[in-house]
C-alpha cells in the first residue's frame, strides 16, 4: 500500500506540473534561506566554545560610576591577574593579554610587519585550548623573549612550519626565540592572533598602578559558578586594592563568561568587533518566518486545489479507504514533495554559499556539521517539514463526506476560505515588516555616511609611525611632504580617530590626586598645532595651539563644547584646571586657551564625549600623521608620501587609512546585517508572490467560464482584472495595517543602540505597504490579464 502511495504522489506531481513547480521551488527557496541563516546563527553561537575549559573561563571587566563620570571597561590594570589568584581560592589560574605585541619581524633577508601579535603570560595554554604542532605548551612562554607562532605565520617566515622551532628572529631589534608552533587560531573566537609573545618583564608585577588599565585579564575558575561569589566580594576587593588609586566611587567587578563575550559584550576597549545577540534573534526569527511563508504557500495551494481531487477522495472512500489511510496518502505526497524541495534546496545552498559568505564576512561551508550529520539533519528536517506542511491538507482533504464528494460538492467552505485568507494576510504582514526594517536600516546607514562629524573627513588619510626615531623628526617629515602641491596640510596626533580606541583620563582632579565629586572621565587626544587646521575643525572660542609658543606644550589645553556644557560654564577660555599629578605628587595645573566645536572621534553609536586636547610633550607621542591631499590625483599623492617616508624609515612602509573609511568600518556589522536582511526580505516577498501567483492561476482556471460570460456581455479587461485581484489586494491592505505598528516597535528598539539616529517617519510604512501592494498587484495582474485577454469562445465552447 505504501508503495502505491508513492506512485500516486509522483503521478500527481507530474500531472500538476505548474503547481508542483510552485510548491517545490517555493519550499526549496524557503528551506535554503532557513539553512543559510541556521549556519550563520550557529557560527555566531559557537564563538569561543572550542575551548575545552570554556565553562570555567571568565574575562575580568570593571565598571565604575561617580558624580560626573563613569567607565565600563573590558581592560584592566596589570595587578588584577596575580592579585585575583592570590585573594580568591576559587581562581585556579589567571592570565593577562596585551594587544600591543605587534612589530617588525626580521629573519635572514625577510622583513614582515605583523601587527596581530599578543603579549601574554606563560599560563596562557593552561587556560585556552590550542593545538600544538611543535613545542610544549607548558613551557613555551616561560622564558623572556619567547614567541609561539601560528602555522601560517611560521610558513610565511620560514617556508616550512616544522623548521621554525628554536629559530632566532628579530622583533623590532630584539632577539626572540621561537618556542612553539600551533594551528591557526580559530576564527570563531572573540580575539585572534598570528603569534603569542612572552609578557615583558615590566608587566609581570602585582604592584603596578591600579588606575592604569590596558590589559585583558582572564581567570580559570575551579567551578563554573564561582564567578558569582567573586563578584559578590568585588566591593571589598576594590577597597583593599583600587580605592587608593581611583578614589571613592560605585565600583563593580564583573566576571564575564567566555562564551558570552561575542554576543553580549559592548564595553569600552573590546578586543575586537563583537557580534550582537539582537541580530541573532532577528535572523533566527527571519529564518523561521521565511520557512513559514513557504509552508503557507503549500497549504494554500493544496487546499485551493481540493475541488480537483474531491471525486478521487470519494472513490477511495467507496472502495474502502478509511480516513487514516487517506491522511497517510496525503502525508506521503507532501513528504515526497518536501524531499524533492530539500534536494533542490541543497543545490541552491551550494551555489549561494560563496555569495552569502561574502555578504556576511563568514567562511561557512555546506557540511558545517560533518557529512553524515548534515545529511541526517536534512533528512529529518525534510521529514518534519513535510509532516508540518501536510497536517492541514491531510485533515481537510480526508474529511469530505462521500455522497456530496461523488457529486463534486465541497460542502461549506467558509472556514477554509477564512483560514486561507488568514494565511495570505500573515504572509504579507511578515513581508511588510521586513521591507520596513530594510528601509529603516538603509536610512540609518545613509545617515551615518552623510552626517556632519564636525571635521572634514574627505581626502584625509592617517598612518602610524612605528619607528620611534622618526617620531622625533616629524617636523622635517611634514616640511618635505608639504613641498608637493597635492599635499594641502599635515598634522600629528597620538591616535587615529574613527577607530573607537582613543584613551581617556580624569579631568579636574583634587589636590591630592584622588578623584573628587567634580571629577570627570574625558577623552585625551594629543595633537600638534597643525592638527585642527588639517581636519578643518572649527574653534568655538579662544585660539588654537601655537607651534612657536613653548608654554602651550606644558601649560595649555583645548577642550570641546561638550565638556564646557557638562561643567555648566559659560566661558571656559582662561580658566585654570587641575589635570593630574606629576611623579613627585605635585598637582599639574593647565590653562584652557581654546574651545573647539564638537567633533566625532568615535562612530555614531557613541555620543560625543568630553574631550581635552594636549600638545605632545615627547617625541613618542607623535605617532600618527594626518595628511590632507587634493582630490583628483590620489594615487600620485600616496606614491609621493611613500617616497618621502622611505627617506626617514626604509624598513616600514606606511599603511594608509582614510578617515572616511575608518568611520565606515565601524558600521560594517550593521551594513552586513542590513544587506543580509534585505536579501532575505526579497526572498520572502518572492516566495509570498509565488504563492499568490499560484492562487490566482488556480482561481482563474476555476472561473474561466465566468470570465468568458462576462467578456461576452461586454466586460472590459480592466474590470476582469479588478474582479480577480480585489479580494487579494484587500488582504494586502489589512496586512499593512497590522504590520506597520509591529514594524515601528521593532525598529524603534533597534535604533536605541545608536546615540545618533533617524526619526521613523510614517512614509516609511506607506512606502513598505506600497511596495508590497505593487509587487502583489503585478503578480496577480500577470495571470489576471492573461485570463481577461483569452478568447471567450474557447472557454464557452463546451457549454
Amino acid at each position: 500500500m505504501l508503495k502505491n502511495y508513492f506512485k500516486v504522489a509522483f503521478r500527481n506531481i507530474k500531472k500538476q506540473r505548474s503547481f508542483s513547480f510552485i510548491n517545490i521551488f517555493g519550499l526549496a527557496v524557503g528551506i535554503a534561506a532557513f539553512w543559510l541563516i541556521t549556519l550563520y546563527v550557529t557560527d555566531e553561537w559557537s564563538y569561543d566554545r572550542y575551548n575545552t575549559k570554556a565553562a570555567r573561563i571568565f574575562r575580568v571587566v570593571q565598571h565604575g560610576q561617580w558624580n560626573g563620570g563613569k567607565f565600563d571597561l573590558a581592560i584592566t590594570s596589570a595587578p588584577y591577574a596575580p592579585t585575583l589568584k592570590a585573594d580568591f581560592a576559587q581562581v585556579e589560574e589567571a592570565i593577562r593579554i596585551n594587544a600591543e605585541g605587534g612589530g617588525n619581524i626580521t629573519y635572514s633577508d625577510k622583513k614582515i610587519n605583523e601587527g596581530n601579535m599578543l603579549f601574554t603570560d606563560a599560563a596562557f595554554f593552561n587556560v585556552f585550548t590550542h593545538q600544538f604542532l611543535y613545542g610544549d605548551g607548558n613551557t613555551a612562554l616561560q622564558k623572556p623573549q619567547s614567541i609561539v607562532l601560528t602555522k601560517s605565520l611560521a610558513e610565511t617566515i620560514f617556508g616550512r612550519a616544522e623548521t621554525a622551532l628554536n629559530q632566532l628572529i628579530q622583533i623590532d631589534g630584539n632577539a626572540t626565540t621561537v618556542t612553539g608552533v600551533i594551528a591557526d587560531a580559530p576564527l570563531n573566537s572573540h580575539f585572534t592572533f598570528k603569534a603569542l609573545r612572552s609578557m615583558p618583564a615590566g608587566d609581570n608585577g602585582a604592584t603596578g598602578n591600579w588606575g592604569n588599565s590596558g590589559l585583558y585579564t582572564y581567570v580559570l575558575l575551579k567551578n563554573p559558578g564561582d564567578n558569582k561569589q567573586i563578584e559578590a566580594m568585588g566591593g571589598d576587593f576594590f577597597n583593599r586594592h583600587i580605592k587608593a588609586y581611583l578614589g571613592p566611587m560605585n565600583f563593580k567587578l564583573e566576571l564575564q563568561p567566555l562564551t558570552d563575550i561575542h554576543l553580549h559584550s559592548n564595553l569600552g576597549y573590546e578586543f575586537g568587533a563583537n557580534g550582537n545577540i539582537t541580530y541573532v534573534y532577528v535572523f533566527s526569527i527571519t529564518a523561521l518566518l521565511i520557512l513559514v511563508i513557504a509552508i503557507i504557500n503549500y497549504v494554500n495551494l493544496t487546499t485551493a486545489r481540493s475541488s480537483i481531487r474531491i471525486k478521487e477522495v470519494a472513490v477511495r472512500k467507496v472502495i474502502g479507504s478509511g480516513r487514516q489511510q487517506l491522511m497517510l496518502l496525503f502525508f506521503v505526497e507532501c513528504i515526497v514533495l518536501t524531499f524533492i524541495a530539500t534536494i533542490t534546496a541543497l543545490a541552491l545552498i551550494y551555489f549561494a554559499l560563496p555569495y552569502f559568505n561574502h555578504l556576511s564576512g563568514k567562511t561557512l561551508v555546506l557540511l558545517q556539521f560533518g557529512a553524515v550529520k548534515t545529511i541526517t539533519l536534512f533528512a529529518v528536517f525534510a521529514l518534519f517539514t513535510g509532516i508540518l506542511c501536510g497536517i492541514y491538507p491531510a485533515l481537510f482533504l480526508s474529511g469530505f463526506k462521500t455522497i456530496p464528494a461523488m457529486k463534486g460538492q465541497l460542502g461549506n467552505q467558509i472556514s477554509t476560505i477564512i483560514f486561507r485568507k488568514s494565511l495570505v494576510t500573515f504572509q504579507f504582514v511578515i513581508t511588510i515588516i521586513m521591507i520596513s526594517g530594510s528601509v529603516i536600516i538603509y536610512k540609518q546607514l545613509n545617515y551615518f555616511s552623510n552626517k556632519d562629524l564636525g571635521f572634514n573627513k574627505a581626502q584625509t588619510l592617517t598612518f602610524h609611525i612605528n619607528n620611534r626615531n622618526v617620531r622625533g623628526q616629524t617636523d622635517a617629515l611634514k616640511q618635505q611632504l608639504l613641498q608637493n602641491p597635492n599635499i594641502e596640510s599635515v598634522g600629528v596626533a597620538g591616535n587615529p580617530i574613527g577607530n573607537n580606541n582613543i584613551g581617556g583620563g580624569d579631568f579636574n582632579l583634587g589636590a591630592d590626586g584622588k578623584t573628587t565629586s567634580g571629577s570627570k572621565i574625558v577623552q585625551n587626544l594629543i595633537i600638534d598645532a597643525d592638527f585642527i587646521p588639517t581636519l578643518q575643525i572649527k574653534m568655538a572660542a579662544g585660539r588654537n595651539f601655537s607651534a612657536g609658543n613653548s608654554t602651550d606644550i606644558t601649560n595649555a589645553i583645548i577642550v570641546n563644547e561638550t565638556l564646557v556644557k557638562e561643567l555648566g560654564w559659560t566661558n571656559a577660555v582662561g580658566k585654570q584646571v587641575r589635570t593630574g599629578v606629576d611623579e613627585k605628587g605635585n598637582v599639574i595645573t593647565q590653562t584652557i586657551i581654546g574651545v573647539v566645536k564638537d567633533f566625532n572621534t568615535y562612530s555614531l553609536q557613541h555620543k560625543i564625549s568630553p574631550m581635552v586636547l594636549n600638545m605632545p610633550t615627547t617625541a613618542g607621542d607623535k605617532d600618527n600623521l594626518y595628511v590632507r591631499i587634493r582630490s583628483g590625483n590620489t594615487q600620485a599623492s600616496l606614491n609621493y608620501i611613500t617616497q618621502v617616508f622611505d627617506k626617514f624609515d626604509n624598513e616600514n612602509k606606511p599603511e594608509f587609512h582614510f578617515l572616511d573609511q575608518n568611520f565606515a568600518a565601524q558600521y560594517q556589522t550593521e551594513q552586513k546585517q542590513g544587506t543580509i536582511l534585505l536579501t532575505f526580505t526579497v526572498l520572502a516577498v518572492s516566495i509570498a508572490c509565488l504563492g499568490l501567483f499560484g492562487l490566482v492561476t488556480f482561481s482563474t482556471e476555476q472561473r474561466v467560464k465566468e470570465i468568458g460570460i462576462r467578456k461576452t456581455l461586454g466586460a472590459s479587461v480592466a474590470s476582469i482584472v479588478q474582479l480577480l485581484s480585489t479580494d487579494l489586494m484587500r488582504l494586502v491592505a489589512i496586512a499593512a495595517l497590522i504590520a506597520c505598528p509591529i514594524a515601528w516597535l521593532v525598529m524603534d528598539k533597534w535604533l536605541q543602540d545608536f546615540a545618533y539616529k533617524i526619526n521613523i517617519n510614517i512614509w516609511v510604512f506607506v512606502f513598505a505597504g506600497g511596495i508590497a501592494a505593487i509587487v502583489a498587484l503585478a503578480t496577480i495582474s500577470i495571470q489576471s490579464v492573461k485570463a481577461a485577454l483569452a478568447n471567450p469562445v474557447k472557454s464557452l465552447k463546451g457549454e
